[in-house]
């Protein structure tokens, strides 16, 4: 039987619905600075929309933090898998080398990324808001072709399950166009369009890019994309933002700065390389 890995976030917590949080990224210390804006876990509820770890010096505490409080508060916090949540980019951007830098061996870095599998790929909330990591995918039409997709397997190389992490919205396409990622599609307003009618959905909410500004709207509101990362790569001078729902979907968004020096760790590594998957 397929898995299902579509979930409907209902019956949360008061007036607030839920926190939609973007890309992390290892950044530990912006993490907490995001809990202090956003508020404590369980008394606010969160979705996070996936690459928890990579490029940050703080991966292991992240990544351990927010499983923590899953495993604690399980019906006031959804994590959904983004593209680094793979063995492969891992072994690559930063995870791997920090599990093996900190503990001696590979077993927390594995231990990891067997949970990876069980993320969901996309969250549905109220019927309304799509919330997925990248985008979407030229094979999936409706939601219920979601629900077919097997999860518990490393992230493909092509494929729905791969798209839905790696798939960006851009302006300057009309419909499909080759990604410069190497993975997944890009997308036009047009096939925004027609996902949202045909599934009844108000709007896309994703992450997956980073954006100065912390969140940005694009197709006459159709998609948002939202960024929890700021400062990215301790260099970019972005902020970041949480997207805040009500519960009649009234849509407030909480943007914050990255946290002080003096809050934070001595770094463990030079930063990670310049690059912005």
């Amino acid at each position: 039987m397929p898995e299902v890995e579509l979930e409907t976030l209902r019956g949360l917590f008061q007036l607030v619905i839920c926190k939609i949080c973007g890309d992390i990224h290892g950044q530990f210390y912006d993490l907490k600075e995001l809990f202090k804006v956003g508020g404590d876990c369980p008394k606010t509820n969160y979705l996070f929309l996936g690459d928890f770890v990579d490029r940050g010096f703080y991966s292991v505490e992240t990544f351990l933090l927010l499983l923590a409080l899953k495993v604690r508060y399980p019906d006031r916090i959804t994590l959904i898998r983004g593209n680094h949540e793979s063995r492969q980019i891992t072994q690559v951007y930063g995870f791997y080398d920090e599990c093996l830098r900190k503990y001696g061996s590979a077993n927390v870095w594995r231990y990891c990324t067997d949970i990876f599998d069980y993320l969901s790929l996309s969250a549905l909330i109220e019927n309304k808001i799509f919330s997925v990591h990248g985008g979407l995918s030229p094979s999936i039409s409706t939601l219920d072709q979601i629900r077919t997709i097997f999860r518990k397997q490393e992230v493909p190389h092509d494929g729905a399950m791969c798209e839905l992490l790696w798939s960006d919205p851009e302006d300057t396409v009309d419909g499909w166009g080759l990604s410069p990622r190497g993975a997944g599609f890009l997308f036009g307003g047009s096939v925004v369009n027609a996902f949202n009618r045909t599934n009844n959905i108000d709007y896309i909410c994703r992450a997956h890019q980073l954006v100065m500004e912390g969140y940005k709207w694009m197709f006459n509101n159709q998609i948002v994309t939202v960024w929890s990362a700021p400062n990215y790569c301790y260099r970019c001078g972005n902020v970041a933002a949480i997207l805040e729902l009500d519960e009649n979907l009234n849509k407030k968004f909480r943007v914050f700065e990255a946290a002080p020096q003096e809050s934070r760790g001595a770094p463990a590594r030079k930063p990670p390389p310049d690059y912005f998957l």
